[in-house]
């Protein structure tokens, strides 16, 4: 069960972090700081942890002042991150990739993927009966969420990458074919955060129609250049944010559980 605010109070342990590299825009630390606001929750404190490499993560612990109560991890660390964790859920260890970590009593590390639920939620209320097919750009953390995800809701799926893999198409080989066949889109790379807003992932956006579903884990922009193309065309697009509002939800169900 959640523990109340006042069951939250009275605990010892108050700390909270994100774990990622180039994060001072991040979601997270606002979104905590305004919600320990609202529960009253004045001892508590959520801050950037943004390193250079993942190596750095055991001196965060080690060089600490509070305990930590829990860490959410994003790009570039969802995958290497699990080399030190003391224990993975199933999920997200059939994932590859977590992004929520619980600090236990005996200070151990526990580590979860809460974008699944996010992502699905998000996602689902959007689908139409045409949607069988989707293509994800990008082969990172989060890409191995949204893939769990379409696994469980039957949709078909091509990873897009600009490495050769066997396990992924290339961004040059994508065709008018590959694209009409792919009706959901979902970019779970970077490119187009803010302030790079003219970037976005090198697809032929020409082929987009309003058949399409176009999805971008990007939330800052609102409306990425990716979304933006999309909408021209007449598809269905949704950015992040709400993605972002469950997950952080549902990691703080897991902190306080």
């Amino acid at each position: 069960m959640v523990q109340t605010a006042k069951n939250i109070l009275m605990g010892s342990r108050f700390k909270f972090g994100l774990i990622g590299k180039n994060i001072s825009y991040s979601f997270s630390k606002k979104y905590f700081t305004d919600k320990f606001q609202k529960l009253g929750l004045n001892t508590y404190k959520y801050s950037n942890y943004d390193i250079p490499e993942i190596e750095e993560f055991p001196f965060i612990l080690y060089q600490r002042e509070d305990d930590f109560q829990g860490f959410s991890v994003t790009i570039p660390y969802k995958q290497s991150i699990i080399k030190y964790l003391d224990e993975v859920d199933a999920d997200a260890e059939k994932i590859g990739a977590v992004n929520t970590i619980k600090v236990t009593e005996d200070n151990r590390l526990i580590g979860y993927n809460t974008d699944v639920y996010g992502f699905q939620k998000s996602l689902e209320t959007l689908l139409q009966k045409h949607h069988k097919k989707a293509l994800i750009l990008g082969t990172g953390g989060a890409s191995k969420a949204v893939a769990s995800v379409l696994d469980k809701l039957n949709i078909e799926y091509e990873f897009v990458s600009r490495n050769v893999s066997e396990n992924s198409l290339l961004y040059s080989i994508l065709t008018q074919q590959i694209i009409e066949e792919h009706s959901v889109i979902i970019n779970c790379t970077p490119l187009g955060t803010h302030p790079n807003i003219e970037d976005a992932p090198s697809i032929p956006y020409e082929f987009i129609t309003d058949k399409h579903l176009l999805f971008d884990l990007i939330y800052n922009p609102s409306e990425t250049k990716f979304l933006q193309e999309g909408e021209k065309r007449g598809a269905i697009i949704k950015n992040g944010l709400e993605m972002l509002e469950l997950q952080a939800e549902k990691s703080w169900e897991i902190w306080n559980s």
